[in-house]
């Protein structure tokens, strides 16, 4: 399945276009499957999706702390951040600045996200058939 993946020949936005697709309250972060509609999609799908587009086009994935201590994940590539789930904020200005490096190990310790991860990159597989 990596293969399939870390072959997608689309650009972030066409990747945020199939995600788009894809994202359900199964794909969204427990604690957030409440809130979640599908007219806030990106709603709970951050480190995910971050890991995942790390896997396709590579970068690194950061993570601004969140009220609460959390991190809301996004990744920078060459240099360019790109954070495909900000619409969960609304107008709410975002810092992409000085956040700390987020570790997929330790975002993976966790094995609901570990298998929310997967699922999500299995549903993209199958797009790519």
């Amino acid at each position: 399945m990596t293969s399939k993946v870390s072959s997608y020949e689309g650009t972030p936005r066409d990747f945020y276009d199939l995600l788009s697709t894809i994202w359900c309250k199964k794909t969204c972060a427990p604690r957030m499957q409440e809130n979640w509609s599908s007219e806030n999609k990106t709603l709970g799908q951050c480190s995910i999706t971050a890991f995942l587009v790390q896997d396709i086009f590579g970068g690194e994935v950061y993570g601004i702390r969140r009220p609460g201590g959390n991190y809301h994940c996004y990744n920078v590539i060459d240099g360019v951040a790109f954070d495909l789930t900000s619409e969960q904020f609304g107008d709410e200005i975002l810092d992409y600045t000085n956040n700390p490096l987020q570790s997929r190990e330790v975002h993976f310790a966790k094995e609901e996200k570990r298998l929310r991860y997967e699922y999500l990159k299995e549903e993209v597989c199958k797009t790519q058939l």
